[in-house]
């Protein structure tokens, strides 16, 4: 008898956690109906104003050439990577995605222990960007600020020299900013949460 209790409350319990656990989670389903199958991503245009002062770290904005074109490029390839949308000419496209970059920063995060030099630094890049439906000529959704960003490191740090930190040059943290920035455009275009 205790066996045939035993089993049952065992069963019971299996029972109750495949259930708890299944309904458990989080799912995405794709933002994009039947309708939309192709995409157009305008040349991002660089509205970055180095002229004007930005914040308390940084006299002046700073930006680097060519950025905006390797978003450009870097958000069609996503988008070929990712294969909800087709990146298209702008004839033949059911929605266009546009940007502007609008901002370049790169915001020091920690320092050595004697205060002297930079050992950390974020990269963040951020974009003004807006989805128009050609076929309606509606706009769909418009961000602005949205942001792409890397941490790196420029040195080891005393503190923990034996630490697994990657040193990388800022180039390569660029890069992968941008990336960043590709990966998430697209997902905010297919995918609602």
């Amino acid at each position: 008898m205790k066996k045939i209790n035993f089993f049952l409350s065992l069963t019971t319990i299996f029972y109750l956690l495949t259930t708890v656990l299944s309904g458990c989670g989080y799912t995405t389903r794709s933002m994009l109906s039947g309708k939309y199958s192709t995409i157009y991503i305008t040349p991002f245009l660089n509205k970055v104003d180095i002229t004007q002062e930005s914040y308390s770290a940084s006299k002046y904005r700073i930006y680097r050439p060519m950025l905006e074109t390797n978003i450009t490029k870097r958000v069609i390839n996503r988008y070929l990577f990712d294969g909800n949308l087709k990146p298209v000419k702008e004839e033949k496209a059911d929605l266009v995605l546009k940007g502007e970059l609008v901002e370049y920063r790169k915001d020091p995060l920690t320092y050595t222990s004697d205060g002297n030099d930079v050992t950390e630094y974020r990269i963040n890049i951020y974009v003004n960007l807006s989805l128009w439906d050609m076929k309606e000529n509606k706009l769909l959704w418009q961000e602005n600020n949205f942001n792409g960003n890397y941490s790196y490191f420029v040195k080891t740090t005393t503190i923990n020299p034996g630490s697994n930190v990657i040193v990388v040059s800022e180039d390569i943290a660029v890069n992968n900013a941008i990336e960043d920035l590709a990966r998430r455009i697209v997902e905010r275009t297919v995918e609602q949460w």
